[in-house]
């Protein structure tokens, strides 16, 4: 069933737990993240970004499928649009059917990211749909030679408070020692910073680069306030991994369906596992 983000971040604030938002960027990570979702019976956010991944399907291909299987879903699924880049980025999402959205003005000066995320809060409300919206910078997406995240672009909690209270978002992305892409060495996470800004904001906190936090870690940042948690680029990871490993088992013919079915695979174990901690589940 669809349903908005709001709606699935009131159920993880009741339970005090986090809900997985998996970008996605074919129908077998849409199954996959499904799959998994059913099987465990937790709410799921189906999540695409086109800033990132444009360059292998467009929003418009992708939504329906997203829309489609959400709304057949036994459990509720939120279909939102990752770090939405302008207002007419936003309203393509909303047009399509999206529940909910991003924009991200993080890299723009406070006063214009202000006004212009409570542009788009007025235009989601007319679509009945959430709002989330970033506070501070998470490190650029990086490579296994990569950079780590810079403190000085953490999330003020004081400026947070007063920017939640200007734009009436939903949920806020902030910035405490995650970054986008695969980790050089093991995070060094805030977690003062997130029970602050959870206190003073009175708004769900979101995690963004959440692929390689460790176990431990997850669970701290939920305690404290997290309750939407962003995961791709290590399931992504895996499952090419997975599928190369199964090449090289493999004699005869390989199919490119068969790659599709091990990369589903994958992905779905990836998810069970991710689901399970985020939610509290054994």
């Amino acid at each position: 069933m669809l349903v908005t983000l709001k709606s699935v971040l009131g159920i993880a604030e009741a339970e005090n737990i986090a809900i997985g938002a998996f970008n996605l960027t074919t129908l077998e990570g849409i199954r996959a993240v499904i799959e998994a979702a059913e099987e465990l019976k937790q709410p799921v956010i189906l999540q695409f970004a086109n800033a990132a991944h444009k360059e292998y399907v467009s929003l418009e291909n992708i939504a329906p499928a997203m829309l489609a299987l959400g709304d057949k879903a036994s459990v509720p699924v939120c279909v939102h649009l990752d770090h939405g880049a302008d207002f007419e980025e936003v309203k393509r999402a909303l047009d399509l059917g999206f529940t909910s959205v991003m924009y991200d003005g993080s890299a723009l000066p406070y006063e214009i990211n202000a006004a212009n995320t409570r542009t788009v809060v007025d235009l989601a409300s007319q679509y009945s749909a959430s709002v989330e919206a970033e506070i501070g910078s998470m490190g650029a997406e990086i490579s296994e030679d990569g950079g780590e995240a810079d403190e000085s672009c953490y999330t003020d909690p004081v400026i947070a408070a007063k920017f939640v209270a200007e734009t009436g978002i939903d949920a806020l992305a902030c910035s405490f020692g995650t970054v986008h892409g695969i980790y050089k060495s093991a995070p060094k996470l805030d977690i003062d910073r997130i029970a602050r800004i959870r206190k003073v904001t009175g708004v769900p906190v979101v995690m963004h680069g959440g692929s390689g936090i460790s176990d431990e870690d997850f669970r701290k940042c939920i305690e404290n306030g997290v309750r939407k948690i962003n995961f791709y680029t290590y399931a992504a990871k895996y499952a090419g991994e997975y599928v190369k490993k199964k090449l090289e088992e493999s004699s005869g013919y390989v199919f490119y369906h068969d790659v599709a079915v091990w990369g589903l695979e994958s992905m779905k174990k990836t998810y069970i596992d991710t689901i399970k901690i985020f939610a509290n589940l054994k």
